[in-house]
Order: structure tokens, then sequence, then C-alpha cells
């Protein structure tokens, strides 16, 4: 039997684990049939599948994947949308890391379209796929049930929302990026602080709204939300969103994009304004993406590691592959604020608040 064929789940008996000889014995049928079915082939008749995966799902079965010999390990990489030099980055950690251990890489972005996302499952399924990154997106619960069933580890990083409880997730550490983008403004003397923050609906953007806003409260600062603007981290979204809060009848002094191709948006409406930066209005982002040290200004942002990110979740996810554990299933890396020329004091400061 193969490696890829061989696997183990643990018996709701007590007796041990449960291998694939077990579950075709149970199941009434050959030990190649369930090695099909765990491995997505399409010649196992409708209700031998449905027996086969109720068996593997009662007894939590997991495909034990080989990274050596046979057929060439790989893994899946999933973005919800590849087009962002932020996603080039997270590309960037883990093949260096799939590298070194050997595997293979296979990028697919699925648009949030369920109709991708099934694309992907199939072609998943075909080539017996040793693990799954997912990055900042979202799998639907039966895509989700059918990696389990397989036995295909799963990592997620940046994740969306509140991931499943069995599934380990790498972030990094947007709220205390958010207070301190917000604390290196209040300490220059802003008051008027606006915000262009990420999509509502992911969890990145909303602890970094947070921290700015705990910033501001512990810097005595009233939160003032027509200063704050929703934005996608696309540049467009950071133009739009900063001349919406020029056109506020007090606009603000500074601004905190919480993604940096934002902060370039926003930076762009205010040349096109005849404002400059940082003497009209400073503005800081979120990222460090290579291309913000080189923009004009340099741009001041929180750098996030996200290359680092990718190496942990390949890491991770190979562990998981090899049965082990992870040392611990949710890692949050930490952020740091990078200072460079596009913030300085306002025209006419205030007093500076305690920090």
């Amino acid at each position: 039997m193969a490696a890829d064929e061989a696997g183990a789940g643990a018996d709701p008996g007590g007796r041990g684990r449960v291998t694939i000889t077990e579950i075709a014995r149970r199941a009434g049928v050959s030990v190649p049939t369930v090695s099909r079915v765990v491995n997505g082939r399409s010649d196992v008749s409708p209700q031998t599948r449905a027996r086969v995966e109720d068996l593997l799902r009662r007894h939590g079965y997991r495909r034990r994947n080989s990274t050596s010999g046979g057929r060439a390990a790989l893994l899946d990489l999933v973005f919800d949308d590849l087009d962002s030099p932020w996603a080039v980055e997270i590309i960037r950690g883990v093949e260096e890391a799939a590298h070194t251990a050997g595997v293979g890489t296979v990028v697919s972005a699925v648009h949030g379209r369920s109709g991708d996302a099934r694309e992907w499952m199939r072609n998943l399924r075909a080539r017996a796929s040793a693990g799954v990154v997912l990055v900042m997106s979202v799998l639907e619960p039966v895509l989700h049930e059918e990696l389990r069933i397989l036995g295909v580890p799963l990592v997620v990083v940046d994740p969306a929302g509140s991931p499943a409880l069995d599934v380990p997730t790498v972030g990094a550490a947007n709220w205390s990026g958010g207070m301190a983008a917000t604390r290196h403004l209040l300490a220059l003397g802003h008051r008027r602080i606006g915000l262009i923050s990420g999509p509502p609906r992911l969890l990145c953007s909303r602890a970094r709204l947070d921290g700015c806003r705990a910033a501001l409260e512990g810097a005595g600062v009233a939160v003032d939300d027509s200063l704050i603007v929703s934005g996608d981290f696309r540049p467009e979204s950071g133009f739009s969103g900063c001349n919406a809060l020029l056109d506020l009848p007090e606009p603000p002094t500074a601004v905190f994009a919480a993604g940096d191709q934002m902060a370039l948006g926003a930076i762009e409406a205010l040349r096109r304004r005849g404002l400059r930066v940082p003497e009209d209005m400073s503005v800081v982002g979120f990222d460090d993406l290579p291309a913000v040290r080189w923009s004009a200004p340099p741009l001041t942002t929180v750098r996030q590691p996200l290359a680092d990110m990718g190496k942990l979740a390949v890491r991770t996810v190979l562990r998981l592959a090899r049965g082990e554990r992870p040392d611990s299933p949710r890692v949050e890396l930490g952020t740091e604020l990078i200072i460079r020329s596009s913030t300085a004091p306002p025209a006419k400061p205030g007093p500076t608040p305690s920090l």
C-alpha cells in the first residue's frame, strides 16, 4: 500500500488507532476502495462512498501524508485574491519554507466564489495535496469537512473570521500595531486623526481599529466616528477615503490607513489637492510592503512579518501532516512601527498627550 494511502484515526471505543484496513473491514469493502475514497477518486459508487466517508468521519480518520519517496509532496496555498503585493510577500515566505522542506507549492485564488472554491477542491483531491495553507479567506463548512475526511491538514493565515477550533492559525499582532501607529501620531501632537480601515468583516481590520481606538481613549482624546471611513485595502479606497476625510468641515491633521496600499492612495489624494505630506497632513500605513520605502515621501508604517507568517504556516501544516501537534494552535507574530518621512507634528500642534 502506498505511503499516502496509509493512515489512522482515533477509535471512539478507546482501543487505539483505526487503520485504513479496519475502515475497509467495517465498510465491507476492499482496502483499495477506501483508498480511492480517501484520495478523491471518482470510480466509487455513491452508496459505497457515503458509507466509507461516514466511517472515516466517525473515527476521525486522518490520511498519513509522506514528504519523501513516491509522488512529490505538494502543499496548496489558497488566497481569496492574488492581486496584491501583500499576497506576494506571503507567497515568498511559503515558497522559501516549502523549498527547504522539499515540498512543492500550488498557488490558487478562489475570489470568494463558491464555484471557484469547489473547483479548487476537485483539483486538490486529484493531486493528493499534503496540506493546505489558507490565507485571509473563508472556507465553506462543507469543504472544511471534506478536507477533514480526506485527512488533509489545514492552517489559516490571517483568518478572516473565527476559524474552527481544530484549525491552527497564524497572524500578526494587529491590535498592538494599530495602537502603535496611533500613539506615534498622538506623540507628534495630532488630535484629529483620521482612520481608513479595512473591510469590517475581517478580524485584522477590526483589531487595527480597536487598537487605534484604545490609543485615543488612553490619551484622553475622544473618538470621533466621523473620522473613520472604510476601505478594502486597495489604493483606490485609500484615495476615496482620504478625499472623504478632506471634505469634512474640520479635516484631520493626520491619517492612519490600515494598509500600505490605502496609505499610498491617500498620499495621491493629498497630492492632487496640492497638499504636502507630512507638512499639511501626516500619513501612516500598515504592512511595510517593499515599495513604501521608495514612496514620496517614504512611508511611516507598521511592519507585519508577512513572509515569516508564511514560513510558520508551512512548518505548522507539515507538522500536522506528520501527525504531530503544533506548539500552539493560535500564533500572533509581533508588529513593529517603522518611522520614515511621512509623519511630522501638525502645523499648529497642541499639547502632547500623556501616553
